[in-house]
């Protein structure tokens, strides 16, 4: 079967727009016969000021408050866009779009520089770099040079209704999630790159473990266990804690911010401590190996590492930031409210921390994932 190029321009279009996933956008690109790496380049959108870098990052963090040091040196903010997922990020720059600045996590990194999409990073030209946390450094390091300056870092756990939900031994734990009992009440993060790390938790899967085959079929079948029970699987943070407030959810998988943003409401709700352990992640700022603005991204960069960008992290969304000043900037009240501390590490080193797996594990668990929902 033969297919047009508006049929491969429009494909493109809707995965730029973040419309496609990154294996709905595949499978259509293989279907063409077409592969990723012979896609041309995406534009830049067509606001974007072409002086100016470009910072594509995950939505909520292409806001004025973390690029501040950026609009005192050039007089306007980086362009920046969404996307949904370091899948999706990772896509869209092997298939040729240009950007200077991306943000995936830690578990993505090493990958990322693998497939070659990202360049060193020029520490001389970043005035924060002492002051990150030194045990965040060493992430995506590859002889002795820096691909990756780690921004926040924070769990995803359970954000709960204290009024609607008890834990029959007192003890939190992710069960609450596969509890019969709140049937149609359950709500769970919408891709596999935070949700088979928290079911490989509860079904007491070591992560250095989690490749194996009998692994990955014990998770497998904890998820397909679990699929009756959940009313909604979302990405947008906002769609859950909005059910949440209105009780349609009793107990969902969110990030630290969602509780921090209910409390603020009045909502009723604890960001769990499971038994189990919580998902600890790193996420920071990356530079395109096809970058155009190359000191501009340290620039922006820079601006993501300051303590006024850590100080807001910490405060509004209850992420951790890796500049160990930020800390200073906020009140030991509020940190013990947010449940984090002035020593990182004690956070740290309290949950489950993620680590980078192969390729072919990733693709592997996001087609199983799919294939769950599906009701495979």
């Amino acid at each position: 079967m033969s297919h047009s190029r508006d049929s491969i321009d429009d494909m493109i279009e809707k995965a730029s727009a973040g419309k496609l996933s990154r294996r709905q956008f595949s499978q259509l690109l293989a279907a063409t016969g077409v592969s990723v790496m012979t896609v041309p380049a995406f534009a830049r959108p067509a606001a974007a000021d072409e002086e100016q870098a470009f910072y594509f990052t995950w939505n909520g963090y292409d806001i004025p408050e973390l690029l501040g040091e950026y609009h005192e040196k050039h007089g306007v903010y980086p362009d920046t866009a969404p996307y949904a997922s370091s899948n999706e990020g990772l896509l869209k720059v092997r298939a040729g779009f240009v950007v200077d600045v991306l943000h995936p996590c830690n578990a993505n990194a090493p990958n990322w520089v693998n497939a070659g999409v990202l360049q060193p990073l020029d520490t001389s030209k970043l005035s924060h770099w002492d002051d990150v946390i030194p045990s965040m450094k060493s992430i995506a390091a590859v002889d002795g040079e820096h691909y990756f300056a780690a921004m926040d870092w924070g769990q995803t756990s359970v954000t709960y209704r204290t009024d609607l939900v008890d834990f029959p031994d007192g003890e939190e734990t992710w069960g609450v999630l596969w509890d019969e009992r709140y049937a149609g009440k359950i709500g769970m993060i919408g891709n596999e790159g935070d949700t088979w790390w928290c079911a490989a938790i509860y079904a007491g899967v070591p992560f250095d473990e989690i490749e194996t085959e009998e692994s990955i079929q014990k998770v497998a079948s904890l998820l397909r266990e679990q699929l009756p029970l959940v009313r909604m699987y979302t990405d947008d943070m906002t769609t859950m804690e909005q059910a949440l407030a209105a009780g349609e959810l009793v107990a969902a998988m969110t990030w630290n911010s969602s509780a921090v943003a209910l409390k603020a409401e009045g909502v009723p709700v604890e960001f769990a401590s499971p038994k189990e352990g919580a998902l600890t992640w790193v996420c920071g700022a990356v530079i395109s190996a096809n970058a155009p603005h190359v000191d501009k991204a340290h620039d922006v960069i820079d601006s993501l590492l300051s303590p006024a960008s850590g100080e807001f992290l910490i405060d509004v969304y209850g992420y951790g930031h890796s500049n160990i000043k930020s800390f200073e900037r906020v009140s030991e009240e509020r940190l013990a409210e947010l449940g984090l501390s002035r020593n990182p590490d004690d956070v740290l080193g309290a949950g489950k921390y993620q680590i980078p797996t192969s390729d072919e594990f990733t693709s592997r668990i996001a087609t199983l994932y799919e294939e769950i929902l599906a009701g495979w």
